[in-house]
């Protein structure tokens, strides 16, 4: 579990500065202390202060632009935060202008897009900014009209002297604002919720007119004067070596400019592997000449890196006792061996590639010592960290420019193409070069979600509770620490409520590059632990949801190992209570070949429970209809965004369980290439869903991961309720009756 951060505000020592803009107007810069260490929890870092500088600046004519600075990657961020702003500065939606921010630490402190921080983080610096620059606007006006502010009210971007029947529109007084000392943000009142006129309302995303245009806003768009197209053709294998490489042909094909042979670093970060760079005078130019490339490839590093050999590990680790505990409770041993009713299973996942649908790709120009970048990067800021080592050029010499990402679930945080464009661009300087990678590259190059095997027991007491609990975990790593993204959540349900617990670990290498996906382990442990907590409950003589509420007990915070976050079991109880009732749950009719099965999963900070109805048919399952109930705190800021993540993660969920996606390596080699091999979730898959909301009284929380991982594993039962068949192994794969 990540570490809570600390409460979200501005504190004494945040310093407002207004300016007045050219023409005329308000610029109001705001340094906001973020939450602590926020931005690194989602990629297991060390949580370290950063800072948050806001941009708002007020036009004569009214109009206000707000800066986005967070990477936009289709998660609506770049919506949402300036509706938070623009609601407490009480201006009217239609008067708002977003710019995207270009990448600049100092001016804006961290810029990420990762782990469902954006909102948690940003909720009250966003408000408390927006209410200072409404706090000046009023005092000009009150200044101007020879009256008291507090006599004043504010609407849609207007100041209003009711007692006179007087108003002023923002943009009139915005320059006499700018020149009054800033408030203490701390201090500025905020809006009563009640009092919201932005937040809360369903509201389009401001890009989505340019993306249906077909506008050119994505990091493939890029365009500049002069411009070559590049690919780099890596070794088939992971930790492949050139040996030597025969360009001549590649050189002579039509539109080719240059052939480079580069070497790597082996970095596992940096991903500038060994290769060969191919420019040409269009992307489809240099990706023909790819194919007379006569490279000969040292392959030897991945050799035995196969699937079958990392299952076969796998089974003989799972034999053997586990090769260290991760958290004990009580004296499962003994409880296990006293128990009324004994279950186990066995259940395992597959790696996953992300495949967004905008490949991997970055433009970029090196000219003297200085370089220039255009990448659609969910970690900007830590990509100008890897450049330096990769390449020795500070962030001092680079300019970052932030476009949108078409897709990312977790593979743009790493910025190994980055790494690649620049690379590339410093061998030819002064040409601007764009590296797009292939569906193929993007496919073959991924830090993939990583498989892993579990290995569950359960004890049932003599009234058919839960009395222990145990589960040995088998990932990838050194024996000491998990390769990235491979690790377990030690609080992971029903940890803390149950008494007696074994949460153990081993631990296989292997040379794939591995990394988050949406939901960084709970994609994958909800199905494991929900699936067979689903067996625990039916050898318990009960269901899932009441052996889940039964577990949650009181109302109480449980608190997580370290400084991980408390699960709330009310709010727990309120998600699970709420998708039955809207589910019918309880009315429920059992039909041949058809079942409903339920979940419960807390992630991100998000309490989510679902049910799914599906059908079987020989080895083809439906989905017909998928209820989700969710509490991500007091309020939703963009309804329709809300409910657009949550069914793109349904979908997500239901993809990776049904559409046949799993990567499998032979050598090190992956063996799936493109959508063929890896489907996506095609319209048929898609079934209808229904969401509603439990609003607590906690600080809203993000929306990019929490709503996936119960899909899974309530499909999963589903499928057990419709046929009597487990379902322990993804992606589902029944046989036909």
């Amino acid at each position: 579990m990540s570490p809570e951060p600390r409460a979200a505000g501005i504190d004494r020592r945040t310093v407002l500065k207004a300016s007045l803009l050219a023409g005329g107007g308000l610029a109001l810069d705001a340094l906001i202390p973020l939450p602590f260490g926020a931005a690194h929890a989602a990629a297991g870092e060390p949580a370290v202060a950063a800072e948050l500088s806001a941009f708002v600046a007020i036009a004569p004519d009214g109009t206000v632009t707000i800066m986005s600075k967070n990477p936009e990657i289709g998660q609506g961020i770049k919506t949402s935060l300036p509706m938070i702003v623009a609601d407490e500065l009480d201006c009217d939606w239609s008067q708002v202008r977003i710019a995207q921010a270009e990448v600049d630490q100092a001016r804006y402190g961290e810029q990420y897009a990762g782990g469902s921080t954006a909102t948690t983080r940003d909720w009250m610096p966003m408000r408390q900014t927006g209410a200072a620059a409404r706090a000046m606007l009023v005092q000009a006006a009150a200044n101007r009209l020879k009256v008291d502010a507090a006599e004043l009210t504010t609407g849609k971007g207007r100041i209003f002297h009711r007692a006179t029947g007087r108003s002023l529109g923002y943009g009139e007084v915005a320059s006499a604002a700018a020149s009054l000392p800033p408030p203490d943000p701390s201090r500025v009142p905020l809006k009563d919720p009640a009092q919201f006129s932005i937040i809360g309302r369903p509201t389009i995303g401001v890009d989505s007119h340019r993306i249906v245009k077909g506008e050119p806003i994505f990091g493939i768009d890029t365009r500049l004067p002069g411009m070559l197209y590049a690919v780099y053709e890596v070794a088939p294998a992971y930790g492949g070596r050139l040996v030597k490489a025969d360009v001549a042909a590649a050189q002579r094909a039509a539109g080719v400019r240059h052939v480079i042979p580069m070497t790597g670093n082996g970095d596992y970060d940096s991903g500038l592997a060994d290769g060969v760079a191919i420019l040409a005078t269009n992307w489809w130019l240099a990706n023909e000449a790819r194919a007379k490339l006569v490279v000969e490839w040292d392959l030897s590093a991945a050799a035995g890196h196969s699937s079958s050999a990392y299952r076969a590990r796998a089974e003989a680790m799972i034999a053997a006792r586990p090769a260290e505990d991760l958290r004990v409770d009580g004296d499962p041993t003994r409880q296990l061996a006293a128990a009324v009713k004994r279950v186990a299973a066995r259940y395992d996942y597959p790696f996953i590639a992300h495949a967004p649908m905008e490949p991997q790709n970055c433009a970029a120009r090196y000219h003297d010592g200085k370089l220039e970048i255009w990448a659609p990067s969910q970690t900007p800021q830590r990509g100008l960290t890897v450049l330096e080592k990769a390449l020795g050029i500070g962030p001092e010499n680079i300019r970052l420019h932030l476009t949108r990402c078409g897709g990312g679930f977790g593979r743009r945080l790493m910025n190994d193409y980055m790494v690649q464009a620049a690379a590339i661009a410093r061998a030819v300087p002064g040409v601007p070069v764009q590296l797009i990678w292939s569906r193929e590259d993007d496919m073959r190059r991924d830090y993939y979600r990583p498989g892993g095997w579990h290995s569950f027991e359960a004890g049932i007491g003599a009234n058919g509770e839960l009395i222990a609990f145990a589960d040995h975990f088998v990932t990838f790593g050194d024996g000491k620490t998990p390769a990235r993204a491979a690790g377990y959540n030690v609080a992971m349900p029903p940890a803390g409520l149950v008494p007696h617990l074994r949460y153990s670990q081993s631990m296989m290498p292997t040379v794939v590059t591995t990394g988050a996906l949406r939901a960084p382990g709970s994609n994958a442990l909800a199905f494991a632990s929900q699936s067979f907590l689903d067996e625990v409950a039916l050898a318990a003589g009960t269901d899932l949801p009441a052996l889940m509420l039964t577990l949650l007990g009181e109302r109480r915070e449980v608190p997580a190992p370290g400084n991980g976050i408390a699960f709330d079991t009310g709010r727990a109880r309120d998600v699970i209570e709420k998708v039955l009732a809207i589910s019918g749950w309880s009315t429920r009719s059992a039909q041949p070949g058809r079942g409903r099965g339920f979940a419960f999963y807390f992630s991100h900070r998000g309490y989510f429970a679902e049910v799914v109805e599906a059908s079987v048919a020989g080895d083809a399952v439906q989905v017909h209809k998928v209820w989700v109930a969710g509490d991500i705190g007091s309020q939703i800021v963009n309804p329709m965004g809300a409910e657009n993540q949550v069914r793109g993660a349904v979908i997500d969920g239901l993809a990776q369980a049904l559409a046949g996606q799993a990567i499998e390596f032979v050598d090190g080699v992956v063996q799936q290439s493109n959508f063929d091999s890896f489907p996506l979730a095609r319209m048929p898959l898609t079934p209808e869903i229904e969401i509603a909301w439990v609003k607590s009284a906690k600080p809203p929380t993000g929306l990019g991961e929490p709503a996936l991982p119960p899909v899974i594993p309530a499909l999963a039962n589903a499928i057990f309720a419709a046929t009597g068949t487990r379902v322990r192994s993804l992606p589902v794969r029944l046989k036909a009756a």
